[in-house]
């Protein structure tokens, strides 16, 4: 996925800017030692600045327990002798192992690092730069959090809606696109449409990223109080649309053997073409409706009547032919079968919204 430079990112960065050089300015205001060690505030403050307050706040947790942890090392070295070659290797490589075991997180590897600053940069002072460092680092993890929390902190509930529509369109066009597959001479003059089904996949993807990314951001939120979205609901939908998903690559996948013979060798009656046309279309509209927040089912109505006359015309035309005569649409009617029945419960309901700007 390409970076972009979003109004987020630059309100992200605007607000790093705001807390580091806040807490360069105060830092040396510090009482005790702590004053001596001002450039430690500014990390502490860029640390904690993560683009969701949970996220903040565990980043900043993680931080200080690396710290911890460190600082805890290097005291152990220094009770049992003096610093030196192989007790700094030691404690350096107990702290890369300690790290290793990602309890801390992504901040793990601050462990190793603090060994090195307490014995090597505090030396016969570890004990002041150890109270130094870390009340300096705190001090700037403060800040970065007060800042993060009174300006504009993330809230992302639309973008779930967007992604969930967007969602809700690419199943339709791919299946559109299938249906007109089938109206057109055969075999189909382009297959552009049998590799768009595993884009489906990726979208689905970007959506969980995004219900994930949008709940996390409500947490310990002040916006959360006056912004509201039902995340349930959508993480309800993403499940109907994902089903969805794997019966559309299902026919797709079916559709392809039927012309090519790969991944399966299977055959479909051209005098059935038409119906599966039909009733694909129809479940496109269905998703339409549904993206649109219609309720009233007229598109669902209508696409469970075609896949009853595509039931009908199956059963009529079954013959003691070979199994593989009437599998592809047979295989293709299950799917569409499926997919309205994962769609059902989730038609009655509208798209949510969300009040958030």
């Amino acid at each position: 996925m390409k970076s972009q430079i979003t109004r987020a990112r630059m309100l992200q960065a605007a607000k790093a800017a705001v807390a580091v050089g806040l807490a360069w300015a105060v830092a040396p205001y510090l009482p005790g030692v702590a004053d001596d060690y001002p450039y430690y505030a500014p990390l502490g403050a860029l640390v904690s600045m993560y683009p969701t307050l949970m996220g903040s706040l565990r980043n900043a947790l993680q931080t200080l327990g690396g710290l911890a942890v460190g600082i805890l090392l290097a005291a152990a070295v220094l009770v049992v002798s003096a610093p030196n070659v192989v007790t700094i290797s030691v404690a350096v490589g107990v702290g890369s192992l300690i790290a290793a075991t990602g309890w801390l997180g992504a901040n793990r590897e601050y462990i190793p690092v603090t060994v090195l600053f307490v014995l090597i940069v505090g030396g016969p002072n570890a004990d002041a730069y150890s109270i130094g460092y870390l009340s300096q680092v705190s001090f700037g993890i403060v800040v970065g959090l007060l800042i993060n929390m009174l300006i504009f902190p993330a809230l992302s509930l639309d973008a779930v809606g967007r992604q969930l529509s967007n969602y809700r369109s690419v199943l339709a066009d791919h299946l559109s696109e299938v249906a007109k597959v089938l109206a057109e001479s055969w075999p189909p003059e382009h297959d552009s449409w049998a590799s768009r089904a595993d884009t489906v996949v990726s979208v689905s993807r970007d959506v969980r990223a995004a219900l994930h990314y949008a709940d996390e951001s409500r947490k310990a939120n002040p916006r959360a109080r006056i912004h509201h979205r039902d995340l349930n609901a959508d993480y309800d939908d993403l499940a109907a649309l994902e089903t969805v998903t794997f019966h559309v690559r299902d026919l797709t996948y079916v559709l392809t053997g039927a012309v090519w013979s790969t991944p399966v060798d299977i055959e479909l009656k051209p005098e059935l073409r038409p119906s599966l046309s039909l009733a694909l279309d129809a479940v496109a509209a269905v998703l339409r409706d549904w993206d649109s927040g219609k309720t009233d089912l007229t598109a669902y109505s209508a696409a469970a009547d075609a896949l009853t006359s595509l039931m009908t015309e199956l059963d009529e035309r079954r013959d003691p032919a070979p199994a593989t005569s009437m599998g592809a649409a047979t295989a293709i009617a299950m799917d569409i079968a499926r997919i309205l029945a994962a769609l059902h419960s989730r038609l009655e309901q509208p798209p949510t919204l969300a009040t958030d700007a």
